[in-house]
């Protein structure tokens, strides 16, 4: 990593490189390290425990590479991990070490996307019983009405590269049944999951017009500018050569590649790395 400090960028597998993507267009000259945990990938389903200690080892290992500031670009991670790693495991760490997620941000200003104050939440199982965003959105915009909807079929049709097919629209369509059901008033819906936007055309398509859908890749970057803003100590840490590096824990670094690729919109070179020895 020579001299560098980069921003470190964590994610259980891919989708936060769709996160990545809009942090390094509008913020292009910081370093940057991605690190994506694809070997023990989805974490949608597994407990808080596992997610916890599988999230601390991956954000250690970035803190290791020189990264002061690691981003939690997954929401699964943001959910069951952030609060403990916050307000416990950085107690073991150099105290000016920063860990964000992307719950808090998406939750202070979707509020601003919505007319009727009724919304959907679209996220992987983990996620949505976490309770994450009803909770984080209740205190910023406690007038809205969150309706939540678990969607564990789409991040394994994205990872294999199906979700741009015509097999995966009954998946679609079902899920977002469920959640229009739920009220006839929501005309906003949040894809809290950093996979979803590769399918965010498809699930657009399958909505009333007057629903409009959210990602969370520009929010993000925005607030990460706001942050840096306001802690100039920290924006002054992080070097800034424009570099990028991406990590893998799996072995298959051709196969992270190829995928990488798809959801970061521009080639992806990668190396592995074993985050626990």
């Amino acid at each position: 990593m020579l001299n560098n400090k980069p921003i470190g960028i964590f994610d259980s597998g891919y989708g936060g490189l769709t996160v990545f993507r809009s942090i390094a267009d509008q913020l292009p000259q910081y370093d940057y390290v991605y690190l994506g945990d694809t070997a023990r990938a989805p974490y949608g389903n597994r407990s808080f425990s596992a997610i916890h200690q599988y999230t601390w080892e991956c954000v250690q290992q970035l803190f290791k590479m020189g990264c002061p500031l690691v981003i939690l670009a997954c929401n699964t991670a943001s959910a069951k991990a952030l609060r403990t790693i916050q307000q416990q495991d950085l107690k073991t760490e150099d105290s000016s070490k920063r860990v964000l997620g992307v719950i808090r941000p998406t939750a202070e200003v979707i509020g601003n996307y919505t007319k009727t104050n009724e919304i959907g939440v679209l996220g992987t199982k983990g996620t949505v019983q976490s309770g994450s965003y009803l909770l984080e959105i209740e205190k910023f915009s406690p007038e809205l009405k969150v309706y939540q909807q678990a969607c564990p079929l789409w991040v394994p049709l994205i990872e294999n590269g199906e979700h741009d097919k015509p097999g995966a629209d009954y998946f679609v369509k079902e899920y977002l049944d469920q959640i229009l059901a739920q009220s006839p008033h929501i005309d906003t819906i949040l894809l809290a999951c950093t996979h979803y936007p590769l399918m965010q055309d498809k699930i657009q398509a399958y909505l009333p017009k007057h629903i409009q859908t959210v990602a969370q890749g520009d929010i993000v970057a925005k607030s990460l500018i706001d942050y840096l803003q306001r802690h100039p100590e920290m924006e002054q840490s992080i070097t800034q050569n424009g570099t990028q590096q991406f990590f893998t824990t799996t072995d298959d670094t051709a196969d992270f590649d190829l995928h990488a690729t798809s959801f970061f919109g521009a080639p992806v070179k990668s190396q592995s790395i074993v985050t626990k020895g």
